[in-house]
């Protein structure tokens, strides 16, 4: 991914619909359908201003309570908005990529999972997506699944 490109620059102007809208074009729709399948797969997703590369980034996340009252986060995937459309990345170890790749995933996302490198002393992978269209979010959706159960 090229950083360079990332939209959303300016600290002072935290990400709202109008200007997602705007900066996304055609593909706010599918942001659309993303925001509104949250609160299925019970997660909330926030927006963080990320100093490294001076952008807004989203991050979404999955909050539970343990039976001893607990209060747990686990965080599923950051999305990134460049002019047109956005990225989803979802980190996985590299130790349950075999168990990820027997979801129903389409062939596509499998061959993602595939190339994916590793990265990291935790040995984790990036399984990325552009998006531009609701095509891939069936796919996200089942990844974030897996990902809640997940040992991350």
């Amino acid at each position: 991914m090229n950083h360079d490109n990332l939209r959303l620059r300016d600290p002072e102007i935290m990400p709202a619909s109008e200007l997602l809208e705007q900066t996304l074009g055609d593909s706010y729709a599918a942001y659309e359908s993303l925001q509104e399948a949250l609160p299925g797969l019970e997660m909330e997703q926030d927006w963080q201003w990320y100093k490294p590369h001076k952008a807004w980034y989203a991050k979404g996340q999955y909050f539970w309570t343990t039976p001893r009252g607990t209060k747990k986060e686990k965080n599923l995937y950051w999305l990134h908005v460049f002019d047109g459309y956005f990225n989803v990345a979802i980190w996985f170890l590299e130790k349950n990529r075999v168990e990820i790749l027997r979801a129903d995933l389409s062939e596509k996302t499998k061959r993602l999972i595939c190339d994916a490198k590793t990265m990291g002393k935790m040995a984790t992978f990036p399984v990325m997506f552009e998006i531009t269209a609701d095509e891939p979010l069936a796919d996200i959706y089942t990844l974030i699944e897996c990902k809640k159960r997940l040992e991350s």
